[in-house]
């Protein structure tokens, strides 16, 4: 006899370590809903849901919108194979430099315990492998980034800092004035944003999507050098009208 496993909205939320809130939400854009309401309203999920699920979290930890990711499960030709694929091959790449990261605090502990003098030089390769391991970019982006700021004079690395500074000081001016985000001066201030990426990224999107989800996860940290959550979204939608 198969029974087929059915779930609550909680106690899919438990199991799987999402928030009931973020469940309701999926449902409210219409990217994930239940298959299934009881007469009272309740949400009931069955094995396909989950199926689906998995395929949502996987591209959202690939690093897609949920726009995207919407987009994405309802085209007819959407493989869920690829999907995890494409898991499996970052996956691998993150195992690579956690792999390295071991292999160098593993020396350096051998050197300190040992009473050795370790290198300045030695510290900062496992600051660069640290680095590496953060979960917004790939071993291969990062290089990729800092390759393209070595090309940077010290005089043109000032310069660009200094850009970035007068940048989002205009656009919280004009976010603080409620300036729409579809004039021409918002517009402007946009594709300058763009470009000023592209002098970090070489115009690799897969770099911009990656950075742009660290903005989006992370709002409010120091590295954001002044950029909010508010100031982020206003900007990032400016530029759907470049």
């Amino acid at each position: 006899m198969i029974i087929n496993k059915k779930w609550k909205v909680g106690e899919l939320a438990k199991q799987t370590g999402l928030t009931v809130r973020t469940l309701h939400h999926y449902d409210q854009i219409g990217l994930f809903s239940s298959s299934d309401v009881t007469e009272s309203g309740h949400r009931i999920y069955n094995e396909a849901d989950i199926a689906k699920l998995q395929q949502i979290l996987s591209l959202k930890q690939l690093g897609f919108s949920l726009e995207e990711i919407k987009a994405a499960i309802e085209n007819p030709n959407f493989n869920p194979i690829e999907v995890i694929k494409l898991q499996l091959e970052t996956v691998k790449k993150q195992i690579e430099v956690q792999e390295k990261l071991y292999s160098r605090l593993e020396g350096m502990y051998e050197l300190l315990t040992n009473q050795q003098e370790v290198q300045s030089e030695q510290f900062i390769k496992l600051i660069e492998v640290i680095n590496m391991s953060e979960k917004y970019f790939t071993k291969e982006q990062l290089e990729k980034m800092k390759n393209q700021t070595d090309l940077f004079s010290l005089e043109e690395k000032r310069q660009v800092e200094n850009d970035w500074a007068e940048l989002i000081a205009n656009v919280r001016l004009e976010m603080e004035k409620d300036t729409p985000i579809e004039s021409p001066v918002v517009v402007q201030l946009a594709k300058r944003w763009k470009e000023l990426t592209n002098k970090f990224t070489g115009g690799d999107p897969e770099i911009v999507k990656a950075a742009e989800r660290f903005h989006a996860e992370n709002p409010y940290n120091p590295l954001q050098y002044g950029v909010d959550g508010e100031l982020y979204k206003y900007i990032k939608k400016a530029m759907s009208h470049i």
